[in-house]
């Protein structure tokens, strides 16, 4: 039965019969036959018939929720069952908005210096991605934004403010400045993320508050690029305080706080609802925990 229920599983997370058989390690037919063992089984239609995938039905939807429930704790169960016989391991999937990468080590740390058996694949992703993924079980943890848009039904750790700074050369027109106005940023060729990105959205909706509209001259969705664009010289770009810190700036880069308005968001950890804990995810809840009260959250 779980089996089947992570096949359904695959199909929710690639919308695509063909993508969630590769996904899933076995053919189409294998996947089709699974999701209709499924409705042979429960006696409805789960999937919205047609010449590709359209969509579930009601009754498929509500077997998505309980498929997210059933197969997460049957993989805790098993790291639960397996943890009594040997030290803690395995594979943890984490997955960050790029703003919050420079975070991520103060947790995996915290994490392998316990149970050092435990690996982690890092991943960066934007906000809205990152929530689907956590309840698709695609994602066993994710660090976005809490405070700014829905996050859904998920255990939240708050674990840092992220407060805005302008990161300007040497020769700008803000040199020597200790604060500058969003409304001051009219004009001014700016690096940033691409607007899939929360952190993207966030500073245009700062800048539209002030009847600014954004000059991008480059944007990524990668933060290495942006920063080694920045690290020229020639380009301004708007990074939150713990990226900045982390990147390790040039001495001649300038950062410089953004005010009127000042702008503060929550980021922090976010991971399924369930009891008990996996021992990898009860470590990590315990990591992000910790940091939070570092923090004073």
């Amino acid at each position: 039965m779980i089996d089947k229920l992570e096949l359904f599983l695959a199909l929710a997370r690639a919308r695509h019969f063909g993508r969630a058989a590769e996904e899933a390690g076995v053919s189409q037919p294998t996947l089709s036959a699974g999701v209709k063992h499924l409705e042979d089984m429960l006696g409805v239609p789960l999937v919205v018939r047609g010449s590709r995938f359209q969509g579930f039905t009601a009754e498929g939807e509500r077997l998505l929720e309980w498929s997210r429930r059933l197969v997460g704790d049957w993989r805790s169960m098993r790291q639960d069952i397996e943890a009594l016989r040997k030290t803690v391991c395995g594979h943890f999937r984490l997955a960050a908005v790029p703003t919050a990468l420079a975070m991520v080590p103060k947790l995996t740390i915290a994490v392998i210096d316990k149970h050092p058996g435990v690996d982690f694949l890092i991943l960066a992703s934007n906000s809205q991605k990152i929530i689907e993924q956590v309840e698709n079980l695609a994602i066993d943890a994710g660090l976005t934004y809490l405070d700014n848009e829905p996050v859904g039904n998920l255990i939240q750790i708050p674990l840092y403010r992220e407060r805005y700074h302008l990161i300007t050369g040497p020769d700008s027109r803000f040199s020597g400045r200790t604060e500058v106005r969003w409304a001051e940023l009219q004009g001014v060729p700016l690096c940033l993320l691409s607007p899939d990105m929360q952190n993207r959205r966030i500073i245009d909706r700062a800048l539209h508050q002030v009847g600014v509209r954004a000059e991008v001259a480059v944007e990524s969705n990668s933060m290495t690029a942006l920063a080694a664009h920045v690290r020229t010289g020639r380009w301004t770009s708007i990074m939150p305080t713990v990226l900045m810190e982390a990147l390790g700036l040039p001495a001649e880069l300038a950062a410089i706080p953004l005010i009127d308005p000042v702008i503060e968001h929550t980021i922090g950890l976010v991971m399924m609802d369930r009891e008990p804990h996996s021992p990898m995810a009860a470590a990590m809840i315990a990591a992000a925990r910790k940091l939070s009260q570092m923090q004073g959250l």
